[in-house]
């Protein structure tokens, strides 16, 4: 009977005769790309190129090209200028963590911009944290000739961080750079109806686009020090799939957001009443257009009380009194009480109709349907208040209701 020792030196040489597993396919192979040294070290670089007919969702890319830029930056309250639609650059990263700070890579850039007929996507991806000297070196060109950069949530966070990878790196980041982030018109036209203004949400109501199969984002950091740890590249097809349709989103908004500011939109009732939110700051009459052409649509609850609202506080504001009591007079009427239509009309035939007994009808049925609901203390404590004190103007001797 062999012994111990004999047994582990067949042991050895058995595990020494297996074959060596075979080496991962290094990752630019496994994601059809392509190593770029850029004097800082080397990266890795996938470059699509999309025709401008190309649709994303519903959205073809080339819309993007006709968009009234400067009319989106005012909308977008930006007041740099944001030039020609050809030095735009459309840019989203994925990152290590959502945490931000000195700790915090973007390992993997995905930067697109117009190139004559065509769309080009090139995405940026560091091995190692090692190559990040290498990446920024390949970004800052990019970044220095677009008169602006196109994001979603990006001055929040993507421009936020790339600025501290470049200081980390003692490298300029480029002072003037103007950032179109899409996330603040995008919560001006669309909060109030869909769920939330997520770039997901977007891309499937606004774009119609579904995404087949793709990696959630937080899932991403974990898949990218997976590599670190494995050097499996395979399931980082899917994390550029994800940047890359990021990407593209942007550019499909940007065409969108042209279409919907020019002067023949065709777009849905409740984005017409958003529109006129983003309209407001700049030309209130387009605004109030926009209103009145959502609610003439039938644009469906809450929206459509939103946008009565606004539209007769404009109409109030340019003394259009008759316009503006058939606005508050349709929102008293909705089903979920309302204060505001009701503090208005009450105002109104005190202060301007002078018809006191007509004012007191008004808050003494407001401060009824407001105890009926349980409204809020500050609401009955309001109405109360307006009713004792237009009793009051009532009761005083010789005066007459009607006309005072």
């Amino acid at each position: 009977m062999p012994s111990l020792g004999e047994l582990r030196r067949v042991i050895r040489r058995i595990e020494g005769a297996r074959p060596p597993r075979p080496a991962a396919d290094p990752v630019e192979q496994v994601v059809d790309g392509e190593l770029l040294d850029t004097g800082q070290g080397t990266i890795v670089v996938v470059r699509r190129d999309y025709a401008l007919t190309h649709r994303h969702g519903a959205e073809p890319l080339g819309d993007a090209t006709a968009a009234p830029l400067e009319m989106l930056a005012r909308a977008a309250r930006i007041d740099a200028e944001l030039g020609d639609a050809g030095r735009l650059l459309f840019l989203d990263t994925e990152t290590t963590g959502l945490a931000g700070g000195t700790g915090t890579y973007a390992f993997l850039v995905g930067a697109a911009w117009l190139e004559g007929d065509r769309l080009a996507l090139t995405q940026f991806f560091m091995r190692d944290f090692d190559d990040e000297p290498a990446l920024l070196a390949a970004l800052e060109p990019l970044l220095t000739r677009a008169t602006a950069v196109v994001t979603f949530n990006g001055a929040g966070f993507d421009l936020p961080l790339l600025e501290t990878r470049f200081v980390l790196a003692r490298r300029r980041w480029p002072a003037a750079l103007t950032n179109l982030d899409l996330l603040k018109p995008a919560r001006r036209v669309w909060t109030g109806w869909l769920a939330d203004c997520r770039l997901p949400t977007l891309e499937s109501e606004v774009l119609g686009l579904a995404r087949d199969n793709d990696v959630p984002g937080a899932l991403i950091p974990l898949l990218y020090f997976d590599y670190l740890r494995t050097r499996r590249a395979g399931p980082l097809k899917r994390v550029f799939e994800h940047n890359r349709l990021d990407v593209l989103s942007l550019v499909a908004l940007v065409g969108w957001f042209g279409r919907a500011l020019g002067p023949d939109a065709d777009v849905r009732p409740e984005e017409l009443a958003g529109l006129g939110r983003l309209w407001e700051p700049v030309d209130v009459e387009r605004a109030l257009a926009c209103y009145r052409n959502a609610l003439a649509a039938g644009v469906r609850e809450p929206v459509a009380r939103w946008a009565r609202m606004r539209l007769a506080l404009w109409e109030k504001r340019a003394a259009r009194w008759e316009a503006a009591c058939a606005l508050w007079e349709t929102a008293r009427g909705d089903d979920l009480f309302d204060p505001r239509p009701w503090e208005e009309l009450a105002k109104f035939q005190e202060h301007r109709a002078r018809d006191l007994s007509a004012a007191r009808a008004i808050v003494a049925d407001a401060l009824d349907q407001a105890r009926s609901i349980g409204a809020a203390p500050r609401v009955l404590d309001g109405f109360a208040y307006r009713l004792a004190r237009i009793e009051r103007r009532l009761n005083r001797p010789g005066l007459d209701p009607a006309t005072t």
